[in-house]
């Protein structure tokens, strides 16, 4: 049986620009609800799926990466170890709130290459390329996408109305963006599999 996996709610603020309640969703992390409220991640490599059911406004958002390597089949391997799980997490957190697994819909965003000019070992490109496998093979809709590309991304998802603004992030932020998916791609690494569930700490 595989370990019951746990996901950080994010961190919640007030955003005085956006007038309402705002949470960030860091690497390794999902939020998902029923309330009217934004939540926001930043993106360079990895990818985050936008989910909501489509009459109940339940949604939310997961934010996942692929380690930088793997010893036990490369990226694909890790795309089933890391992706899977954070796609199953969420859904069964909006199903678990209500929402009808037949009524979701997805908006994805991320999967950059944060290596400019490097596409020998594109990682954002297989995050991207995992998720659109993935809903297909959910039929799940994809209703909006922007993925890879060159640079980062912070995206605003608002479950209740399913609008989503997405702004470039600026060349000199980048650094700080690459540097953090290091150090969780690094944290990822050294975790032991523990069945076919990772544990989100």
């Amino acid at each position: 049986m595989a370990a019951v996996p746990h996901a950080p709610l994010g961190k919640a603020t007030y955003d005085p620009h956006l007038r309402m309640e705002a949470i960030k969703v860091q690497p390794g992390e999902f939020y998902a609800t029923d309330r009217d409220v934004a939540i926001v991640t930043v993106l360079g490599s990895c990818v985050s799926a936008c989910l909501r059911d489509r009459e109940s406004g339940i949604g939310g958002l997961n934010h996942f990466m692929l380690p930088r390597g793997s010893d036990d089949g490369g990226l694909a391997s890790a795309s089933a170890r890391y992706g899977v799980n954070a796609m199953e997490l969420l859904i069964n957190e909006l199903i678990r709130l209500g929402a009808r697994r037949s009524r979701l819909e997805a908006k994805v965003f991320g999967g950059g290459n944060m290596l400019e000019g490097c596409t020998a070992l594109n990682i954002g490109q297989a995050n991207a390329h995992f998720v659109l496998a993935f809903l297909a093979a959910e039929s799940i809709p994809i209703v909006s996408s922007d993925l890879e590309g060159e640079g980062s991304r912070k995206v605003f998802f608002f479950p209740a109305t399913g609008r989503v603004l997405v702004r470039g992030i600026h060349r000199g932020e980048r650094l700080g963006v690459a540097e953090g998916e290091a150090t969780y791609g690094a944290r990822l690494a050294r975790q032991p599999v523990a069945g076919v569930a990772e544990l989100f700490d």
